[in-house]
């Protein structure tokens, strides 16, 4: 049974590839937002994988990312997830992405459980 409290720690030493300039959301070489969310994202996915039943698995649904500071590459960034609330098959993590010199990101992200086979199924089923 998945319940309110599960943290998860994720650390990430910044590559030119995790830059705005490689992903395309700006021309800077810092941290891009579509970086952290990914950081977020595998947080919080890993941070409840233990506590998934077998053949279930979380899919993002919403994000609200507030990215506050820039952490330019060589910086490393840590991402630390908790679950705060479990609404039967959504979960909604805070988060907070900090580097050596403070905060770089914060805000929610919610993911929903899913039975793999199933929800691969019905994304099929759109190719037909």
């Amino acid at each position: 049974m998945i319940s309110p409290g599960i943290t998860g720690t994720r650390t990430l030493t910044v590559t030119a590839a995790d830059t705005a300039a490689a992903y395309g959301s700006g021309t800077l070489p810092v941290l891009a937002t579509p970086a952290v969310l990914l950081l977020v994202e595998r947080t919080a996915l890993e941070s409840v994988a233990p506590q998934l039943a077998a053949g279930d698995t979380t899919v993002g649904t919403l994000a609200e990312l507030h990215h506050t500071s820039s952490s330019p590459v060589g910086s490393t960034v840590t991402c630390r997830t908790e679950l705060v609330e479990v609404d039967r098959a959504r979960l909604r993590f805070s988060f907070k992405v900090t580097d050596r010199c403070g905060e770089v990101a914060f805000g929610f992200h919610e993911r929903f459980v899913v039975h793999t086979e199933k929800f691969m199924a019905k994304a099929q089923a759109k190719m037909t």
